[in-house]
C-alpha cells in the first residue's frame, strides 16, 4: 500500500511540476513575445504552487529530505536518539493533525458553503484549498510509517525504484 502511494505521489508531482513549467513558459512567451499576456497563467501557476509545496512537503518527509539541525541529536546514544525522532514525528502527526487536516478541511468547507470562486477560473476554490487536507493525511501517514520502521534508517528512494 505504502509503495502504491510513494509512486503514485511521486508520479504527481512531476506531472504537476511539468503543467507549472509549461504555464510559466506560457506566460512568458504571451508577455514578451506577444505583447498581450495570458490572463489565467499566473492563477493557474499559482494554485499549482500551492499543490506542488504541500504535496512536495508529504513527499520530503517520506525520503527524509526536510532540513534538521540534528548537532545534538546525533551526540545522543541510539536509544535516546531514537526516542527523541519518534518525539519530532509524534509532533508532526499533532500538527498535521490540526493544522492540515481539521484545519485545512475547515477551510474548504467554508470556501465551498461560500461558493467562492476563482477570479480567473471561476473554479471552487475549496478545490484549490484541498491540498492542506490531502498533504495532513500523507504526512501523518508517513510519520507513523516512519515511527514504524526504524527513524535512523536510510530514507527511502521512491523516484529510482523501478
Amino acid at each position: 500500500m505504502t509503495h502504491i502511494i510513494d509512486k503514485t505521489l511521486a508520479g504527481l508531482l512531476v506531472a504537476l511540476m511539468s503543467v507549472m513549467v509549461i504555464t510559466v513558459s506560457w506566460q512568458v512567451i504571451t508577455r514578451f513575445l506577444l505583447n498581450s499576456p495570458s490572463s489565467y497563467t499566473e492563477e493557474l501557476s499559482t494554485y499549482l504552487l500551492i499543490w506542488i509545496s504541500l504535496l512536495g512537503a508529504a513527499y520530503a518527509l517520506r525520503v527524509r529530505a526536510h532540513l534538521g539541525i540534528d548537532v545534538l541529536v546525533r551526540r545522543l546514544p541510539n536509544t535516546q536518539r531514537r526516542s527523541v525522532r519518534v518525539f519530532a514525528y509524534i509532533i508532526i502527526i499533532i500538527f498535521s493533525m490540526v493544522a492540515l487536516v481539521f484545519g485545512g478541511s475547515w477551510l474548504v468547507y467554508v470556501t465551498l458553503d461560500l461558493n467562492q470562486l476563482s477570479a480567473a477560473f471561476q473554479v471552487p476554490m475549496g478545490y484549490v484549498y484541498l491540498a492542506l487536507p490531502i498533504s495532513g493525511l500523507l504526512m501523518t501517514y508517513y510519520s507513523i510509517i516512519a515511527i514504524r520502521e526504524n527513524p535512523d534508517q536510510e530514507s527511502p528512494t521512491l523516484l529510482s525504484d523501478g
